[in-house]
């Protein structure tokens, strides 16, 4: 099966933004060596745990920097940004990288409230409205107003969402559909079916799922639990209603009545029965992985266990 990379260019505590996107970059170069599918970066505005917030931005350097996988958004927020704009940025890239440039669309405002009343934000009702504008721009026929560098420069344009709205959404429009297990994970079969149940084909003439989860992968189940205790530290501020940057494991406070939310954390024999529970429930034809550990080498070997285990897992039934 595929499997892809979600990278929200961590800032761990004690590293800056600039060494979370230093890292960003070379976490990529080790996804092509590796023979990952996609690399994609998402947006998020005001948080001090993440640096990815330029996703064109930094999936310009993602590219120039590696030969092979497939880079882009993961995905911009259409509310917050004009559609023609984004039609030329990743036009854009799409000529600089024919053949590599994934766009991926949200409705979310990727952010704290007073993030989303800075960015201005158009109103919710006009998502579809906006992406329905947005595919026009990239398409053959005249334009009133042309988007000049998406003519004939063309990125993969997905939907990203996290219930069942966003997955009649895709399917209305023909679009492949990303599902955010990794946040609300008990949405997922449901979203899942009615995305292919309803789908139309359109840009995509057959549905196309991927599934994003989070995973903590080491050689034993022991380092992999202790590795997870950075996430799960995070996951016992957030139910205090604190933020912390991700700590280190010998510095997270932890408890053992809260779990570290659907993060999956194991050896890889234990992770490989793991993901196919996910595909067999959501019926994914590519796993997205996104992995919250603090150490970057740690950061990369798990990468590198959940692609050894990638190819023994099964394709959607």
């Amino acid at each position: 099966m595929r499997v892809s990379v979600l990278d929200t260019s961590p800032i761990v505590a004690g590293s800056t933004a600039r060494e979370a996107l230093q890292r960003t970059v070379d976490l990529a170069e080790l996804a092509d060596e590796l023979g990952y599918h996609r690399y994609w970066l998402p947006e998020h505005h005001g948080m001090r745990g993440v640096a990815s917030a330029a996703p064109a931005v930094s999936a310009a350097r993602v590219a120039d920097a590696t030969k092979r996988i497939r880079v882009g958004a993961g995905g911009v927020l259409l509310l917050n940004h004009p559609p023609l704009v984004v039609a030329e940025q990743f036009g854009t890239l799409a000529a600089f990288h024919p053949g590599r440039i994934d766009l991926g669309l949200g409705r979310a405002l990727g952010g704290p409230r007073r993030a989303a009343d800075a960015l201005n934000p158009g109103p919710a009702e006009s998502f579809p409205g906006r992406i329905k504008e947005l595919l026009e721009y990239f398409a053959d026929a005249d334009q009133p107003l042309r988007a000049t560098p998406a003519r004939g420069n063309v990125p993969e344009v997905w939907l990203l969402g996290s219930g069942t709205a966003s997955a009649r959404l895709a399917a209305e429009l023909g679009l492949p559909y990303a599902f955010a297990y990794h946040l609300r994970p008990a949405e997922a079969a449901a979203a899942t079916r009615i995305y292919r149940e309803t789908f139309r084909p359109g840009r995509t003439l057959e549905p196309s799922i991927v599934v994003s989860v989070a995973v903590v992968a080491a050689a034993t189940e022991d380092r992999a639990e202790w590795l997870a205790r950075s996430v799960r530290a995070k996951a016992l501020s957030r139910s205090r209603g604190e933020r912390i940057l991700l700590p280190r494991p010998e510095d997270a406070t932890v408890d053992p009545a809260i779990g570290p939310g659907p993060v999956l954390a194991g050896a890889p024999a234990a992770l490989r029965n793991s993901l196919r529970a996910v595909i067999a429930e959501t019926g994914a034809d590519e796993l997205m992985i996104t992995t919250p550990i603090h150490d970057h080498a740690e950061r990369k070997r798990s990468y590198a266990l959940v692609r050894e285990i990638s190819d023994a897992l099964p394709p959607r039934a």
